[in-house]
């Protein structure tokens, strides 16, 4: 008897102790935290709460929203990449939260080439430009014109001093030749509310904001920043042929977490996410936001990461751009 005793423990001594492969194998055994890192009612919030359920029931787990706004979402962004690396923390990052403040800032929290997994590119949302309705500019060479002929005078409001539409309008400005004045404001909805007021000449923000206005004939999209024009908006030029060639402005929002996460994990979230992202009713809502899913490849995304990293830094460097 004790010999048989003797010779199991032995078995059992010599059997594999669970490790990390087995963690990854059984991922997710917990509630997730998809963290939001801006306020309720935005564009970024609306997507991430109709991918969480749909996720959850990818998962086999809930999928808490959490929302981390500040710092232009860089605040959100942070927690993510610097949460344990398990998977069970991911954020909906913008352009401007992972490629844009890291390049604005002396110190940057985290690299987005070595701290970030990229897990999906979510949506794209376009950055127009916008005229208040009774602007005196039927089309955006017009208004580059006018800034031609005044430099300095001519003033255009953005989402926020370093956010992704102030860098597309200060783009715009340096390959157009035209000097511009930039017109802070917090958020997308106040650079909505100076246009209507006819606070400033021009605007830009994330499309959603602008469109039920330029429907409702309160104020005038003069281009859009896509390599094509948009089916909902087939009668606005793109700023191409507006004479405006090499630009585009989309602001995009992804799904990211930290580095180190295994890549068995970011497999399954990924997956995830992008059959979240290819439901019929998420399509069809997202569509009709003016915004336009996506929920591609990580490799796509990590490119895209990489592109948009140099590209603005660029925009930065030539602009000599500093947080404010």
């Amino acid at each position: 008897m004790l010999s048989r005793l003797a010779a199991a423990l032995a078995l059992l001594l010599a059997l594999p102790a669970p490790g990390p492969a087995a963690a990854q194998e059984a991922f997710p055994t917990r509630p997730i935290r998809f963290v939001v890192p801006f306020a309720p009612g935005g564009s970024n919030d609306f997507v991430a709460r109709l991918m969480a359920p749909r996720m959850a029931a990818s998962l086999g787990q809930p999928v808490v929203i959490e929302t981390r706004s500040g710092a232009g979402g860089l605040t959100g962004v942070d927690l993510a990449v610097k949460a344990p690396a398990d998977g069970y923390t991911v954020a909906l990052g913008t352009t401007g939260a992972i490629v844009i403040a890291p390049s604005l800032m002396a110190t940057p929290p985290f690299d987005p080439q070595r701290d970030v997994a990229p897990i999906t590119l979510a949506i794209n949302v376009q950055v127009p430009v916008v005229v208040p309705a009774r602007s005196p500019y039927r089309t955006l060479g017009e208004l580059l014109a006018a800034a031609r002929a005044r430099p300095g005078t001519i003033t255009y409001g953005s989402s926020g001093s370093g956010s992704m539409p102030h860098l597309a309008g200060e783009l715009l400005s340096q390959v157009a030749g035209v000097q511009m004045v930039h017109v802070p404001y917090r958020g997308g909805g106040p650079v909505g509310t100076a246009l209507l007021a006819a606070e400033v000449d021009m605007g830009l923000s994330d499309m959603p904001v602008f469109l039920p206005h330029h429907r409702a004939g309160t104020l005038r999209i003069l281009a859009v920043g896509s390599p094509q024009r948009l089916p909902f908006l087939a009668d606005v030029p793109t700023l191409a042929e507006s004479g405006v060639a090499g630009i585009e402005t989309s602001n995009w929002h992804g799904l990211v977490t930290a580095g180190a996460v295994p890549q068995p994990v970011l497999a399954k979230l990924h997956a995830a996410a992008a059959a979240a992202l290819h439901d019929p009713e998420v399509l069809r809502v997202i569509t009709e936001q003016g915004m336009e899913p996506v929920g591609g490849s990580r490799a796509d995304f990590a490119a895209l990461i990489r592109a948009d990293a140099a590209k603005w830094a660029a925009v930065i460097r030539r602009g000599n751009i500093r947080p404010e």
